[in-house]
């Protein structure tokens, strides 16, 4: 789970920053706001990379991604690049804890194999 989630943040970094570079365009909005925010956020999607795992990783991952459709309020193709990455981040969520015990059921069977084929072969 923690790659497929690492990869989705690391997706959205990239698009907070170019979503400041079009919000800079509104003539409303502060350049010290927007670099405030978007680089909070960029900062943010970074540091959860290595949060994941850790109780609450998933639920700011989530809060993230409200922030990200809420965002579509100054930058509007943000309601839609914002839906993208929330399904995208429940993608990530759901295939990657079916992949980790995936993972997990084969270590299991090869640890339960291993000692018995090294006991045959004695």
């Amino acid at each position: 789970m923690r790659v497929l989630c690492a990869s989705t943040l690391i997706g959205e970094f990239f698009v907070i920053g170019f979503a400041g570079l079009v919000a800079m365009k509104d003539p409303d909005l502060s350049m010290t706001t927007v670099w405030t925010v978007c680089g909070v956020a960029m900062v943010l999607s970074v540091l959860l990379c290595g949060m994941i795992t850790r109780p609450g990783g998933v639920q700011l991952g989530w809060a993230l991604q409200i922030a990200l459709v809420a965002s579509g309020f100054f930058v509007p193709v943000m309601f839609f690049m914002g839906a993208v990455f929330a399904a995208l981040w429940w993608a990530s969520i759901h295939y990657g804890r079916k992949i980790d015990e995936a993972k997990a059921r084969f270590a299991a069977q090869a640890e339960a194999q291993a000692p018995g084929a090294a006991g045959e072969a004695s």
